[in-house]
């Protein structure tokens, strides 16, 4: 069997190998407690779930969506309004997304021809990447650094690389490291994007998950940004509903036009009754959300002091369901002590390897799991000596 050259770019998602490994562990009768995909287990709020069943058991509501249903675009008006002060053409700034994922998947074949330059920050959400190949671009790395606190430096990227780029993918809070971009950094953001004629793709799934006095907005507040780029947006873990798929793109208008013409080749819109669960959502009460950004910042406090304890010191991030943490000083790399977590002490996280080269010497840990679980993550990890080192 032949298959197309485009294929030799991707290997196994080391997603699906952190599974399989898993499943041996549980095979076996042993314990494990996985905090590698960030798939939340905190559901919807009963009004969320009472909108989306009762749309289901309407059966005029299983034909083809094709197209948004308008009162969910202006919902999304509405909410950008009340949330982050940004006025949205429900008509022309919005194209529902059948979750972030498909958007990224997809918005590069919209702009940029193979060859083309894409500028990804390193390290980044795989899809980031992987977007932009499967349309044939060519990718230039941002590395994020610590010591730049995870924030792009634009005078770093070459000029000859500006200059050729078509797109840029910008998250804050920013999955893996959890890192929150100030004002200033959009503002700047923005005059580079205009200066070398670059659009911006910013994916913004965890705004409402800042913790403590940290404060996260959208892009599109800042002036200019309609002009060279969109945001995209997730209900997934702000309101629970990750399995549903809701997402949106939103901004400027020639970008948004082109994707929802792509959109149109390519899938026959979003199932009616999920809409309507995206409407009682970004409308309804918001209590659920302060709930949410609660519970992951428990969560948060629960593994990043529990490790600490232990002699695996974790400092607390300020925003996401993640934790971008060191690995310990005994290991070398990434993958061998995510390795050796899941072998001696049944515990799953990600090797920063996997989002890139810049996210070696880090794992992600996602904050999935109660608090119970945390804490015997903790007790686990402590029994097993795995932070002594690789013997």
């Amino acid at each position: 069997m032949n298959f197309s050259k485009r294929m030799d770019r991707f290997g196994t998602s080391i997603f699906s190998v952190l599974l399989e490994k898993k499943r041996e562990k549980l095979a076996r009768g042993e314990e494990v407690i996985d905090l590698s995909i960030g798939t939340p287990n905190i559901p919807p709020a009963p009004h969320i779930i009472r909108a989306l069943t009762e749309a289901a058991c309407d059966g005029k509501n299983y034909v083809y969506a094709i197209r948004d249903l308008d009162e969910l675009h202006q919902a999304v008006a509405v909410w950008y309004q009340r949330r982050y002060g940004v006025t949205i053409d429900p008509d022309r700034e919005v194209v529902s997304l059948l979750g972030s994922q498909e958007g990224l998947s997809h918005i590069a074949l919209t702009l940029a021809d193979p060859g083309d330059v894409v500028l990804v920050p390193d390290p980044c959400y795989p899809i980031f990447g992987d977007g932009p190949l499967l349309a044939g671009a060519r990718l230039h790395y941002m590395p994020l650094k610590k010591e730049n606190d995870y924030l792009i430096d634009f005078d770093a990227i070459p000029e000859e690389v500006a200059r050729a780029a078509k797109m840029m993918v910008v998250s804050y809070p920013n999955n893996p490291t959890t890192a929150i971009a100030p004002g200033w950094f959009y503002e700047k953001l923005i005059a580079f994007a205009k200066k070398y004629e670059i659009a911006v793709v910013h994916d913004n799934a965890y705004s409402e998950l800042a913790f403590g006095m940290e404060t996260s907005g959208s892009f599109l507040q800042y002036p200019g940004a309609k002009e060279v780029g969109v945001e995209f947006n997730s209900l997934s873990k702000t309101y629970g509903l990750a399995g549903a798929r809701i997402g949106f793109c939103i901004g400027n208008r020639e970008i948004v036009e082109k994707l929802t013409a792509l959109k149109s080749n390519t899938d026959y819109g979003m199932f009616l009754p999920v809409q309507k669960a995206a409407i009682a959502a970004i409308t309804g009460d918001q209590s659920c959300v302060k709930t949410t950004r609660e519970a992951y910042q428990k969560r948060r406090d629960c593994f990043c002091e529990g490790m600490t304890s232990i002699g695996w010191k974790i400092g607390k991030c300020p925003a996401t369901m993640f934790v971008w943490a060191p690995i310990p000083a005994a290991y070398d790399s990434s993958v061998e002590f995510s390795a050796r977590l899941l072998d001696r002490a049944g515990v799953v996280v990600t090797p920063g390897s996997a989002f890139g080269p810049s996210g070696e010497g880090f794992v992600r840990v996602a904050l999935v799991q109660d608090e119970e679980q945390i804490l015997r993550a903790v007790e686990l990890v402590r029994d097993s000596h795995v932070l002594d080192g690789p013997v």
